[in-house]
């Protein structure tokens, strides 16, 4: 159909290039017979982006490739007013730029040490990129507000004194690239795949109801009351 390349995107797509136009709907048949459907060039849900996680990741904190898979299987190819992007990174380095993302989830872990059994070697605080960890009167001590929750330090410990006190998913909202690129802002943090799951379904629906075309979702969010529109994704949760 095209010439005797493709080409690999940055939202780990394939691309196939150079097809005469008249080909089109010949290839796009022959792509949904091998379970290869076309997307992305419409106002949808695009492909889920994800990270390798914790299959091929010694920094992932959560399995990526796992809940890519559900999202995709419930979400891919929804039509929305606007184009909708979701990105998975399995740990705060975010390769996949969560961040930048109209929806982002990263995978954190929060460490706790175990009191009293800390040798104080400081071979946590070493490995630690935000210098977090300060080694006070013979043990280490973890400056909260410092903490990017990475779980760095959780392995580092040569005599498995950290461990994890909690494990989840930080979901971020209104992100974008491009020539005018945003952070996204912090909805929520969850422990689960399942209420990962629950609470991007809702994202979606939310936007299919009340987004208008013709608007990047980052902007959107601008003019509404953030805190309101995060109360009311929030509410009526599964327990």
């Amino acid at each position: 159909y095209g010439q005797t390349e493709v080409h690999l995107t940055t939202r780990q797509t394939i691309e196939i290039p150079h097809i005469h136009y008249t080909k089109l709907e010949e290839i796009e048949a022959d792509l949904l017979k091998n379970g290869t459907p076309v997307g992305s060039e419409r106002d949808e849900i695009v492909n889920i982006v994800a990270c390798p996680g914790t299959n091929r990741c010694k920094f992932a904190n959560i399995d990526t490739i796992s809940l890519a898979m559900k999202l995709d299987e419930k979400l891919f190819g929804k039509e929305m007013p606007i184009k909708l992007r979701i990105s998975i990174s399995g740990c705060p380095y975010a390769c996949t730029s969560p961040i930048l993302n109209e929806i982002g989830i990263t995978g954190r872990k929060k460490p706790h040490r175990t009191p009293g059994l800390c040798t104080g070697c400081g071979h946590c605080a070493e490995f630690c990129r935000e210098s977090a960890i300060e080694v006070k009167n013979g043990a280490a001590v973890v400056i909260d507000g410092k903490c990017f929750q990475c779980g760095v330090c959780i392995e580092s410990c040569p005599f498995k004194l950290i461990d994890v006190e909690t494990q989840g998913y930080r979901i971020t909202v209104g992100g974008r690239r491009g020539r005018h690129p945003k952070l996204g802002r912090e909805l929520v943090e969850v422990e689960t795949e399942e209420e990962v799951v629950e609470i991007i379904e809702k994202l979606s629906y939310w936007i299919y109801r009340r987004a208008w075309s013709g608007r990047l979702l980052s902007d959107q969010l601008d003019d509404i009351q953030f805190e309101k529109f995060k109360e009311e994704i929030l509410s009526n949760r599964k327990e």
